[in-house]
């Protein structure tokens, strides 16, 4: 401090002792820091992803970062997510002892400098430092800031030799999500085992000339009439086509269910459980006249904004899809139900680990309860289309199983196989749709694939 001594001297500055935070010295610190805290929110504290990373509402650890270091962190989140088992079994292989029971700020250090080492494009000697320093900035770390150091060289030096035999003999998931997912597609698991942990393509829904936007989009039209891009350079915002309302992002799955009703122009159409809406610009687009309801007020602003931005008009309400009254009835009604998302892991890699047989159990009674009052809404005459992107059959066929069991004047209405030529797999012997992430195989990894999807139309006999 300065100031003025009792002879009337000027005092000379005092050197301050306080400890800096590293964070202030050290480029992309910050960012490896707010990783590893999210890391341990998603498998310690089973926080979606999705609601960590958002723009608006999310962990401010996140939402403080710039530009650059928001993309470094996503990217360092995504890899260790679905990269996590073999993650762990390559630290575990190079300890000589178990990390200490209560270490898990370490291991969260350890596996965001692993990732970054082993699947991210990101200089060995800047992972190891990085994480060094954050470990020696945190007390509870600060002791084994050496074995950090030690660790991350010795696999980032043996990393060639030793990740492909540890990948070869680790499961890529935890093993309720592995078991539940053999049991279902038997002969097909191991290939949509070995797909979950690819980054996915993106997919985009175009309002007409889909040709003619896969060529200025670089990408391919598929069967189901989306197109289908490999992951661009920058933001999906900046690609043709985007500001003037031509299309939207929509996986190739999800667009199914809008194309499942016999007939929508001039047809009065309920979306439940709408939001963001992608389902509800088909619906729109193809003629329908759209009530589309969600229960969240900031999903169902970002549904309007999305319409707006595609010129298209629906009505909108704020209620829960149980709530809904509509003593007049609907022509149709669409219900996405709410799921274990199962279906998304390449999009959400955090699934696995915030997920479990619990929830599928519980989310099954609620989609039940959701389709007795869906069922209620539909004119005489009308269709039911009932969704949703989980690949467990307990969500799916079992429960639609049971609600017609309980509803012997409802009936499937089966889908033709040669619909969507190229997904005559996807339609079952009852004539469901049931995709999976190993269909629309192509030898580029980036442009395989589909997302899980359950779907089925249902009429009253």
């Amino acid at each position: 401090m300065t100031g003025t001594r009792p002879d009337g001297q000027r005092r000379r500055p005092q050197k301050s002792h306080a400890r800096r935070d590293p964070a202030d010295l050290k480029p992309g610190l910050a960012a490896r820091q707010a990783a590893a805290r999210l890391l341990s929110a998603v498998t310690e504290s089973r926080a979606s992803l999705d609601g960590l990373l958002d723009p608006a509402g999310g962990n401010p650890a996140f939402t403080g970062l710039g530009d650059q270091d928001r993309l470094l962190v996503r990217a360092i989140l995504l890899s260790a997510l679905r990269h996590l088992q073999v993650i762990d079994a390559f630290i575990d292989r190079l300890v000589d002892n178990p990390l200490p029971e209560g270490a898990k700020a370490l291991r969260q250090v350890l596996r965001v400098g692993a990732a970054q080492i082993l699947y991210l494009d990101v200089p060995d000697r800047a992972a190891v430092d990085l994480a060094v320093t954050q470990a020696d900035s945190d007390p509870r770390n600060r002791r084994f800031a050496g074995l950090v150091n030690a660790l991350l060289r010795r696999m980032a030096r043996e990393k060639d030799q030793l990740l492909p035999q540890i990948a070869a003999v680790t499961p890529d998931f935890p093993d309720w999500f592995e078991s539940r997912l053999r049991k279902a597609y038997k002969s097909e698991a191991a290939a949509i085992l070995a797909i979950l942990s690819e980054p996915p393509a993106i997919d985009v829904t175009v309002k007409d000339d889909p040709d003619g936007w896969a060529e200025k989009l670089g990408g391919v039209v598929l069967p189901t009439g989306s197109v289908r891009i490999a992951r661009p350079d920058g933001p999906v915002s900046g690609l043709p086509g985007f500001d003037t309302g031509a299309w939207w992002v929509q996986d190739a799955a999800a667009s199914l269910p809008a194309q499942m009703f016999s007939r929508l122009e001039g047809l009065e159409i309920a979306d439940l459980c709408a939001a963001p809406g992608g389902k509800t610009a088909q619906l729109a687009l193809a003629g329908a006249r759209v009530t589309a309801c969600d229960q969240s007020a900031t999903r169902l602003e970002r549904l309007r904004g999305n319409l707006a931005r595609l010129g298209l008009d629906v009505s909108t309400q704020l209620t829960r899809a149980q709530d809904l009254v509509a003593p007049e009835g609907f022509d149709g009604v669409l219900l996405d139900a709410p799921c274990s998302s199962t279906g998304t892991v390449r999009r959400h890699p955090d699934i696995p680990y915030t997920k479990g047989p619990d929830d599928i159990m519980r989310l099954a009674r609620v989609q039940r309860d959701l389709l007795d009052h869906a069922a209620g809404l539909v004119r005489p005459g009308g269709e039911l289309v009932f969704s949703n992107c989980s690949l467990d059959p307990e969500e799916g066929e079992e429960m639609v199983a049971g609600f017609l069991s309980d509803h012997p004047a409802w009936t499937i209405r089966p889908m033709d196989a040669l619909r969507w030529p190229g997904l005559e797999t996807a339609i079952t012997a009852k004539g469901e749709i049931r995709t999976h992430p190993a269909m629309l195989a192509h030898d580029d990894p980036r442009l395989a694939g589909l997302d899980g999807f359950y779907a089925v139309v249902l009429i009253r006999q």
